[in-house]
């Protein structure tokens, strides 16, 4: 009778935790990086960087968020920087056109499709991307954190919001926080859904 299989370091819960904690301590660090922060040896390459997670830590990496924006502000009060939580973006601006309360009424009466085609208009990503602008100003920063992108799915693919961010941003360095797998060339949503698009960012933390 052979030995029972025994999972993958990187597969069982305590070590996976493990592994994020250790991967999230290093994070500080890396974005106080001037390299990073001045886009040194990008070339041509924008500043876009992702911090990959499991889907199942969310509620971990959302503390250690807040916690990194206060850390970084005791550590650079001079740095600006912006965090973007992608859900409540999506809120504010579709309560500004007075689009919430009918969204919610229609997902409620008719379903989760008829709402994804309802908004496909209001949530295309180049739009959102432009109330990203306006609303972030990234131009005006110094660092951009974005989080919350499985929240917002289906809605926007997380893909389509960084090509779409591309002239929205500039040089400015921005890091998302991705629920989900990046092999340095596609995105992995939820470790589930595949985009099915090449995109070019850097890993911020290995």
């Amino acid at each position: 009778m052979s030995a029972p299989r025994v999972p993958d370091s990187d597969t069982r819960p305590a070590n996976r935790d493990a592994r994020l904690h250790e991967r999230f301590n290093q994070v500080l660090e890396r974005l106080l990086e001037e390299r990073l922060l001045r886009g040194d040896g990008l070339g041509n390459e924008l500043g876009f960087h992702i911090f990959e997670y499991p889907p199942e830590a969310e509620l971990l990496v959302r503390e250690r968020i807040d916690a990194l924006v206060r850390d970084l502000t005791r550590r650079r009060p001079d740095l600006r920087v912006r965090h973007v939580a992608l859900f409540d973006l999506v809120v504010d601006h579709l309560a500004e056109r007075n689009l919430l309360d009918k969204a919610i009424r229609l997902q409620k009466d008719k379903g989760d499709a008829a709402l994804r085609s309802a908004l496909a208009g209001p949530l295309a990503a180049p739009k959102l991307a432009s109330v990203f602008g306006q609303v972030v100003e990234p131009r005006e920063q110094d660092l951009v954190l974005v989080s919350g992108v499985g929240g917002v799915y289906p809605m926007l693919r997380s893909h389509s919001l960084l090509n779409n961010l591309q002239a929205v941003v500039g040089q400015t360095p921005l890091v998302m926080f991705f629920p989900g797998r990046y092999d340095g060339q596609s995105l992995r949503l939820f470790d589930l859904l595949s985009d099915g698009h090449y995109y070019r960012a850097f890993q911020l933390v290995p």
